[in-house]
């Protein structure tokens, strides 16, 4: 018997979203450890 199926789409919606949460968890940790440097530069600029 002959089954009918679907063609697997190339980029499936799943994909699409672990793509964004992946893109956004990286771009968290690049503010984190830009803000972490911020910090860094300004206590070590601190008049003391």
């Amino acid at each position: 018997m002959t089954t009918h199926r679907a063609p697997k789409p190339v980029a499936g919606p799943t994909q699409t979203v672990e793509r964004a949460v992946t893109i956004g968890l990286i771009l968290a940790v690049l503010a984190g450890l830009g803000w972490i440097a911020g910090m860094i530069y300004t206590i070590a600029e601190w008049p003391l």
